[in-house]
């Protein structure tokens, strides 16, 4: 039996205390209990429209399971500009989703920039999160493939300027603000151990030129859960979205799901 909730193609809004608003798309599954819901949160520049997200949302609505994908802060129907967003933000708005939207456990499926925020939501609502899904998950990247690739001019216009941009693969450069890096700063999280206990799946492709995969390998290291699991793409790509990488990572949450659901 499938969930409910609105069609793929609209958008309901929830609301937040600052007067944002965040757009989102919510299955409430069939209610058995235990079962954890989903929870998509999408990368940088993107939003919950995603080819991962959509393909997550027919699965769960396929198999009655609980689903929340939305867009944070400057992305997609949400509102503010991207320029004002920053990774604390976007945390933000990922415990909002999971106080106000979310019954009981959750997986978090985070995708690039989105498996950072995802770490960070589950630090600051432990009890809420049951398990976690990373795909080429980008912890710290404003400092470690932005910032440390800039040359000395470039930051030193960015601190002036508040404002830079960079290329973007043939689509629109990507515009990286002052707030957003030092933000980062305040929220990096592989310098050290990372008290999160729960299980963790983590997928990247060895051919990821944007996030590396050796950030995956770091991060199940610094991870305290002794449940980690960590799947090489020897030729994939950074957006591993795919039918075979849509499949794999549907089987992925499913089993994780599953064990949580029975308690193993």
């Amino acid at each position: 039996m499938g969930g409910t909730g609105s069609p793929s193609g609209s958008a309901r809004i929830l609301a937040r205390s600052d007067g944002a608003t965040i757009a989102y798309n919510k299955l409430d599954g069939n209610g058995r209990g235990g079962a954890p819901g989903v929870v998509f949160v999408h990368g940088l520049v993107s939003d919950m429209t995603g080819g991962k997200a959509m393909a997550l949302e027919r699965h769960c609505r396929e198999s009655g399971r609980a689903f929340v994908r939305f867009d944070c802060f400057g992305h997609g129907l949400s509102s503010g500009a991207f320029t004002d967003g920053t990774v604390g933000r976007w945390a933000d708005d990922t415990v909002a989703v999971l106080d106000e939207l979310t019954e009981g456990p959750q997986v978090i499926v985070g995708s690039s920039m989105g498996g950072w925020v995802m770490l960070l939501a589950a630090l600051r609502r432990p009890e809420k999160v049951a398990g976690l899904v990373g795909i080429a998950c980008a912890a710290d990247f404003t400092e470690d493939i932005i910032w440390d690739r800039l040359d000395w001019t470039t930051r030193e216009r960015l601190m002036t300027s508040g404002l830079i941009e960079l290329p973007n693969d043939g689509g629109a450069p990507y515009r990286i603000s002052r707030a957003l890096i030092e933000d980062g700063r305040e929220n990096l999280l592989l310098r050290g151990p990372l008290d999160i206990r729960c299980p963790v799946r983590l997928i990247h492709g060895m051919e990821d030129g944007d996030v590396p995969w050796q950030t995956s390998l770091l991060l199940q290291e610094r991870l305290l859960s002794g449940d980690v699991e960590l799947t090489l793409i020897k030729n994939g790509g950074h957006r591993l979205s795919d039918p075979a990488d849509l499949e794999r990572m549907i089987r992925i949450v499913d089993d994780l799901a599953g064990r949580l659901s029975s308690g193993g």
